[in-house]
């Protein structure tokens, strides 16, 4: 990037993101230099001035956009100045423009087009004829005279009327490529126009899930994203025909304004043209334009939330080293049962047929059961939350009581499960284990570490989206691989027992060099200090440095390598103890010790307090998870079918998804219940995220059943259970809400019809 394009790039940024100049060079520089943003985060917050993440990300998504916009400012100065066009005002105005948009306005009536009436009436020689009707003034020939002097058979210019027309044409592309008009089109339609769902043709009277859309409109500016993605989808699937309604007669009065002059004596001609100018090219290329806007905007949202669940699900509470016993529940063909070791080793499985068949299978079952838990020390019992896993829950924990055991039972997700199960990383774990062993393995170790386990899988298969397959594919990867980064190194990974596929996102690492550390470790055996990293095949300097503080070596031989402190600190922390007159070793086994230390001593060119208040406070919890402890939780015993539900009835629950519109539960019978955003709290909520998240333990109350289409209300409010009254049917331009005749209880019914598939406990 040349000096003068990188300057005026820094300090468009600072203006974008009102942070300090300052701040924004150092952040650009890391970045540019290949740091990772969990890295510049945490180990170069004076670097930063102690940017979060957030903010980090946010710098570094729009020096892309600029980088990009920068590239094609340099195409497009280029391709005009070749065609000898490019006059000191455009290459001003081109040169600082900040906007990709604007941008491509100004570059429109020099960009190369295909065959047009415009280009087809200049091949007849009429553009002479449009600039005399465009510069006309005061009195003379009407426009039917001027025009006879450019009829020309031999050009297909027989009458003038037919020279008239071929202007117009001309006029009309030279008013619909004015940046100018196409700004105002633009803002126009997007403050004023209306989004408008229609039932396509010979579709009326279909019964659909679109329903609600058949005879719809919203203000395009206001409609949230889960109703512009489900209109998207109906489109796709040929039920509703989508358009933008645009505030017409306010848009040609000030287009007509901008291009036509009041003492223009051909004015109503002009018009004319404007008028066609704006239907027949501005208002199609700005729908399509303010289409994909709103269709970015959806999915911007649909992401968000589809992220923010993602990392909640990521960070949830692991149950930590234990030996647990993993069940796959089934019916038919049976139910896998899985136990692994504190860290998540295999140890042997069994298939059992408690659900199929007389006494003989149940009880044979108890048996290979009692027998997996003893002769192998178990010490929790994860079952899978699919199919049979209700009745699974109760078996075990029958069987258990009835033989003296008291061990925890946990209901865990298993979404995602087929996925990790058929997949090559389950291959190379287990490639002599049928797909459901794998299966009841996985789902034992997501309870002790849902994070080491749950990166395994792609995150659009966890389930925990809106939307997602229609999307942006790229923009969802991109997001969700940024949060499991985030995750990985906010948590920190064991560098003797993590996956490959953890490891690989750990900052600096990647997939390549993941699976090389993990080739050393099998070959060389455990790793006793992070420096042997050095010793990896293309483990270099610079991977060390943007890895080393997120890798945790338990017992190593320097007690730092199992902290976050990162190896270039280690010989400032060992100048702290010998400024104490304690070993390093001392000195992280007392924690009382770090309180004498005077951190403004240490504060240098390279290292302020920062990352030295950072330095202290992991040394006072070295190692520590800064995950939330374990709790489990548990269903009600006499509720485990649909059908078991009584209005009123409190339950506990498992939060599986934030949606916009609220959260579905599970609450332990085989289908998720609603909570809608009105009956999340006592008061109003704007945004769920702000009440509950992703694998949060909730309580609820049921307000509604409905056994026939298996659809559950649920409520987090206090107070008396009401109905909400009834509303009449309104007439088109009424969200679909307020065309609902039915009360807030079955929203799920609606929220389904509108896109939304209200998630089933189905087999994985």
């Amino acid at each position: 990037m040349p000096g003068t394009e990188k300057k005026m790039t820094l300090q468009i940024l600072t203006d974008e993101t009102g942070l300090q100049q300052g701040q924004v060079e150092q952040t650009v520089a890391l970045l540019q230099e290949g740091a990772t943003v969990p890295f510049i985060a945490r180990y170069r917050k004076e670097a930063t001035g102690e940017l979060d993440e957030v903010q980090i990300r946010l710098l570094q998504e729009r020096l892309e956009y600029h980088t990009e916009l920068n590239k094609r400012r340099e195409t497009i100065l280029k391709s005009i100045d070749e065609q000898g066009k490019l006059t000191t005002e455009l290459r001003g105005k081109i040169e600082t423009t900040r906007q990709k948009t604007e941008l491509e306005d100004l570059y429109l009536p020099y960009k190369p087009k295909r065959r047009t009436k415009a280009s087809i009436a200049r091949d007849r020689e009429l553009e002479p004829l449009a600039e005399q009707l465009l510069a006309a003034s005061g009195s003379g020939q009407t426009a039917e005279e001027l025009a006879n002097a450019f009829v020309n058979p031999e050009l297909e210019v027989t009458t003038a009327e037919d020279a008239l027309t071929g202007a117009g044409h001309i006029l009309a592309e030279r008013f619909a490529d004015e940046a100018a008009a196409r700004a105002l089109v633009r803002e126009l339609t997007w403050q004023q126009g209306l989004f408008c769902s229609q039932v396509a043709r010979g579709k009326e009277g279909t019964v659909s899930k679109f329903e609600m859309y058949y005879d719809f409109s919203e203000p395009l500016r206001q409609i949230p994203s889960h109703r512009m993605l489900a209109m998207r989808r109906g489109e796709k699937e040929d039920i509703l025909r989508l358009s933008i309604e645009a505030p017409e007669e306010d848009i040609l009065g000030r287009l007509s304004a901008l291009f036509v002059p009041g003492e223009n004596r051909f004015a109503n001609l002009l018009r004319e043209v404007v008028t066609d100018a704006y239907h027949r090219l501005l208002a199609p290329s700005i729908e399509v334009e303010l289409r994909l806007q709103a269709k970015t905007a959806a999915d911007d949202e649909a992401i968000r939330v589809f992220a923010e669940n993602l990392r909640n699900l990521l960070l949830a509470p692991p149950a930590g080293s234990h030996r647990v016993l993993g069940v796959d529940p089934g019916l038919r063909t049976g139910s896998k049962l899985a136990a692994v070791d504190a860290t998540g080793q295999f140890i042997e499985h069994v298939n059992i047929y408690p659900h199929a068949g007389g006494g003989a299978k149940v009880e044979s079952a108890r048996h290979e059961l009692l027998r997996l838990v003893k002769s192998h020390d178990i010490e929790m019992v994860a079952i899978g939350n699919g199919t049979a896993g209700r009745e699974m829950e109760q078996f075990v924990r029958h069987s258990l009581k009835e033989d003296g055991l008291k061990l925890p039972v946990v209901m865990i997700s298993e979404a995602g499960a087929s996925v990790y199960s058929a997949s090559d990383i389950a291959r190379e774990e287990f490639p002599d284990l049928d797909l459901t062993v794998r299966g009841a393995i996985s789902i034992a170790r997501r309870l002790q570490d849902p994070l080491a386990e749950l990166v395994k899988v792609d995150p659009k298969s966890i389930g925990v989206g809106q939307y997602q397959h229609d999307v942006s594919q790229a923009a969802l990867k991109k997001a969700l691989d940024e949060v499991v980064e985030s995750c990985v190194n906010y948590v920190g990974v064991d560098l003797n027992t993590a996956s490959w596929a953890l490891l690989s996102f750990v900052s600096g690492i990647g997939e390549s060099l993941a699976k090389a550390i993990v080739r050393h470790r099998d070959s060389e055996g455990a790793f006793a200090q992070r420096k042997q990293l050095l010793k990896v095949a293309r483990f270099g300097k610079k991977a060390y440095e943007q890895a080393g503080g997120f890798l945790r070596i338990r017992n190593a031989e320097q007690p730092l390598d199992n902290t976050a402190v990162h190896p270039e600190r280690y010989t400032l922390v060992e100048q702290m103890a010998a400024d104490l007159g304690v070993s390093l070793q001392e000195l992280i086994a007392k924690p009382a010790l770090l309180d004498k230390i005077q951190l403004e001593q240490y504060v240098g060119e390279d290292i302020g307090l920062p990352t030295l208040r950072d330095i202290l406070a992991e040394l006072k919890k070295p190692g520590r998870d800064p995950r939330e402890s374990f709790v489990t939780a548990s269903f009600r015993e006499d509720v485990q079918d649909i059908k078991d539900l009584q209005e009123g009835m409190t339950l506990n629950g498992i939060v599986t998804n934030v949606a916009a519109f609220g959260a579905f539960v599970d609450i332990g019978v085989h289908q998720d219940g609603l909570v809608h955003i009105s009956q999340l709290a006592d008061r109003f909520v704007k945004d769920p995220n702000q009440v509950v998240k992703v694998g949060q333990q909730v309580q609820v109350r049921v307000m509604s059943v409905d056994l026939q289409r298996k659809r559950i209300g649920l409520t987090m409010r206090s107070g008396k259970l009401e109905k909400q009254p009834e509303t009449k049917e309104r007439s088109r331009k009424t969200r679909p809400e307020e065309k609902a005749a039915k009360p807030v209880t079955d929203l799920a019914a609606a929220l389904e019809k509108s896109g939304f598939r209200v998630k089933k406990r189905q087999k994985h």
